[in-house]
Parts: C-alpha cells; structure tokens; sequence
C-alpha cells in the first residue's frame, strides 16, 4: 500500500468530483471514503489506473450518500407532505423523490434538469445534450435550481407531467448513452402506471416497453451501431413489443392523446413490421403530424421528414426539412440520408462526414464515418 501516492491523488480526485457538480465538502468526505476503501482492497488487489479508481469509487460514495439523504429527508417531510394525485402508500422512494423534485416553486424545465442531476445520476453534460443547450447554460440553471429548493421545504410533489419528462430522459440516457439507466426507468414508469390511470403514464411505459424490445438487435456484435432498417428484428423481444401494443391500444381508448402515446404509436408501427419494406410510412406520417401539432418540436420535425422521405420521396423529405435549424443535432445526418436516396452520392458522402465530425456519440460517430467511406468507395469504383 503506497500511502504517499494515495496523499497525491487526494486534490486530484477531489478535484475531479467538483468538475462533476459535486460541492467540495461533499467530494472531501467522499474521497475519504474511497480512500477508506483502497486501504482495504488494493493490498490484494492493486489497481492498474489508482487515480481512475478513487474518482469512480469516490462518485460512487457520493452517490450512496446523497440517495441516503434524500431518503432520510423524504421521511422527515413525508407525515406532512399532500398525497400525490393517483399515487399510493407503495411508491418506493426513489420514485418519491422524482416528485419532491419536481417543486412547484421551480419551472419544469428547471425541475426536470434538478432531478436528472441529483436522483438520476446524469452528467451536466449528458442533460445539456438531451435539452440541446451548451453545457455551462445547463450548469447554470441546475445551480440555480439548487439556491431554490435550498430555501424550501420539500413537502409539496411536483406534477406528473414533469416527473414523465424526467423519467423518459432518463430513458432516452440509458437506452443511448453511456450510463445504463434504461431498465431503472421502466421499473419506475411501471410503478407509477400502476397506481395511477393517467393516459400519458401509460403512453410512457409503452413507448419505454416497444423501444426497448428492439434493443438486442441495435448493436452488432463488434458493438457498431446498426440502423432501424438494417436491424435483424429476430431479435426483437415480442413479449416486451406485445405488452407496449396492449398498454398503448388501452391508452389510446381514452381518447385523451398526448405525446408520448402518438410516439408510442409511431414506435408500434415499426415493431409491426416484419421486414423494413413493410413499414407503413404512411401511417406513421400522420402520427408524426399529430406529434408536431402537440409539441411542435424541432426534433419531432426532424423525425418527420425522414418519414415523409420514405412515404412519398426522397425530395418531399428534403423539403419537410425546411425552416429548420441546421444546427439541429442529427440534422446533417438526415440530409445525408436524404440526398443518398436521391442518388447524389458526392453530397451525401460529404454530409455524412460532416454529420460524423459533429454525433453526440461515439458509436454514432463511427456509423456516420463508415457511411461516408462506404459511399466514397462507390464513388471511386
């Protein structure tokens, strides 16, 4: 045990915690904690990395010990917090805690950034690319986020809508990034249908289930990315795409259509389709036109003009992209696609490397660099 490396790379880890959002007493006594830890394990287990170590078992603790106040503190206001609408006694605590996260003294989108941060362990900068912000915007509102509820009782529950909107982003996390959240947020959303007959919910857990059901099939074994299109739907989980059909179908009987359940639908779409060229593209153009008129999206818009390129053309699609932002994640990318459709194979080979330069990922980085080669080598045969 080399307790003098251990002293050097206190200020670092500490260091790394507070870039994580983490306070600096709060890192201190977390890092105290992870050194506790190498006394104990590295003896028989000496790390190859000590610093990458003590940062992740640090973040852990701090983890643990935040979840633990929160819970200790969700007990303390829970005699005297109002029931939640259509929820019961059995909510476990961390969906609990989205609710009293979910202030009223906070904006929804402030809320929604808050709990992602505090209870569902996403990054500043995993957030500020879900909202499509720059990170330090997003740093900002989250600290500003803290000051309120600092000078507030947690006794009054958010509303449902924004506890949905935080539990479909930390899905949306999970189910592309780098953190596995997604199994955490169908557990929730199915806890939460459950004591409540509130559509949206519903229209939630069936588009979480339908995604979900496709994930097996999303990357190859080499762990490429592999399109909608190209995916070997054998793999799709059909118990997980039945019960997401069966839930939406009961939603949809409501009658009451909100966004997440014409998302469900345009999902139930593709998970019906036996083959690619099944796909009924007309009928999710016009789940996509209900999609915009409740949200007006720029991403839902985006979306749409993809499907409008496989329904009626190549060219239609390229003009649903109009008055777009071009600066819209993914929006090289779909015009790439468009234009390779189209036949112009030098544009589309040039977007695509293009589209690569700018992927909110790594695994989507290399699928837009390999289209780009592909395609070049077309070019040059």
């Amino acid at each position: 045990m080399n307790e003098s490396l251990l002293r050097e790379l206190v200020p670092a880890v500490i260091g790394a915690l507070v870039r994580r959002g983490v306070d600096f007493a709060a890192a201190e006594d977390a890092v105290q904690d992870a050194l506790a830890e190498a006394v104990r394990v590295w003896p028989d287990h000496p790390p190859r990395d000590p610093k990458g170590w003590l940062v992740t078992v640090a973040w852990r603790k701090f983890l643990d010990a935040a979840r633990a106040d929160n819970s200790r503190r969700l007990r303390e206001v829970r005699v005297e917090a109002e029931p939640v609408p259509g929820q019961g006694e059995a909510m476990d605590d961390t969906l609990q805690l989205y609710f009293l996260c979910a202030h009223p003294s906070l904006t929804p989108a402030s809320a929604v950034a808050l709990t992602l941060r505090a209870v569902g362990g996403l990054t500043t900068r995993q957030i500020a690319q879900a909202y499509l912000v720059p990170e330090t915007t997003m740093a900002q509102r989250i600290s500003r986020a803290k000051r309120t509820v600092s000078e507030v009782r947690f006794n009054q529950p958010g509303d449902v809508a924004t506890v949905l909107r935080v539990l479909y982003l930390v899905f949306n996390e999970g189910y592309s990034g780098d953190v596995d959240l997604a199994a955490e947020a169908i557990r929730l959303t199915r806890q939460l249908a459950a004591k409540t007959h509130h559509e949206e919910v519903a229209g939630l857990l069936a588009l979480m289930l339908l995604h979900h059901a496709r994930r097996p099939a999303r990357t190859g074994a080499d762990g490429r990315l592999v399109p909608l299109a190209e995916q070997d739907r054998r793999l799709w989980d059909t118990r997980l795409i039945a019960e997401g059909v069966d839930v939406l179908q009961a939603a949809l009987a409501r009658d009451r259509l909100g966004e997440f359940q014409a998302q469900a639908a345009i999902a139930a779409l593709h998970a019906d389709a036996q083959k690619a060229e099944e796909t009924d593209w007309v009928q999710i153009v016009e789940w996509y036109d209900e999609l915009v008129r409740l949200t007006d999206s720029p991403v839902a818009r985006l979306n749409r003009a993809v499907a409008v390129g496989e329904a009626d053309g190549p060219r239609a699609g390229l003009a649903a992209l109009a008055g777009l932002d071009p600066a819209l994640p993914r929006h090289t990318a779909v015009v790439a696609y468009l234009h390779e459709r189209d036949g112009d194979l030098v544009t589309a080979a040039r977007l695509y490397a293009d589209a690569a330069r700018s992927a909110p990922s790594l695994p989507e980085r290399e699928h837009l660099t390999r289209q780009a080669a592909r395609l070049n080598a077309r070019l040059r045969g």
